[in-house]
């Protein structure tokens, strides 16, 4: 090995580095507020299982009470997970897509992603399902400005997902020759 080489390793062990991760800043371009919706619909469904659960009573065995601490435990882990998930795509969306001139034609915009954001803190906060539904709402707002933002047109869908809920997604623009036919 030479010098250099030894020089380096040394180096490495002394100020080992980091992987660093974002999204983007090159800017890539390519956005999408599909996640975000999928992890507040992930937010609502842990509710859902939640509170499906049934309590274990006071005869319950050492090992029925383990078993539903242990779901419990998965589902809000999972729940805090995709709050966290949806916020860092709206946030994505806010500091690297939105731009001045789409605050200028969706005023709204601000408030909506603040509001938002902070109901992504309440639904890991607390057990509340009906911030969870607010949530997915906000979250749907968001990508209905982002596609007009597009020039794109949107649906809403049924999610077809057990926690029910739609999802909005961009209506495809017809091919000219569709169009004049």
């Amino acid at each position: 090995m030479t010098f250099a080489k030894l020089v380096l390793a040394a180096l490495e062990r002394l100020l080992p580095v980091h992987e660093a991760s974002a999204h983007c800043d090159i800017p890539c371009g390519i956005y999408d507020p599909h996640a975000a919706q999928l992890g507040a619909l992930t937010v609502i469904r842990m509710f859902q299982l939640i509170d499906a659960l049934e309590q274990p009573g006071p005869n319950a065995t050492k090992e029925e009470r383990a078993a539903y601490v242990s779901s419990v435990s998965r589902y809000v882990a999972i729940k805090e997970e995709h709050a966290g998930l949806c916020k860092k795509e709206v946030l994505i969306l806010w500091t690297d897509y939105f731009k001045p001139e789409h605050l200028e034609n969706h005023p709204e915009l601000h408030q909506l992603v603040w509001e938002t954001t902070k109901l992504c803190s309440t639904v890991k906060q607390e057990m509340n399902a009906k911030a969870a539904q607010e949530l997915l709402a906000g979250v749907q707002k968001i990508a209905e400005i982002f596609w007009a933002t597009k020039g794109v047109s949107t649906r809403r869908q049924p999610s077809l997902q057990p926690p029910g809920g739609e999802l909005v997604y961009p209506q495809p623009k017809q091919e000219t020759r569709q169009a004049a036919a």
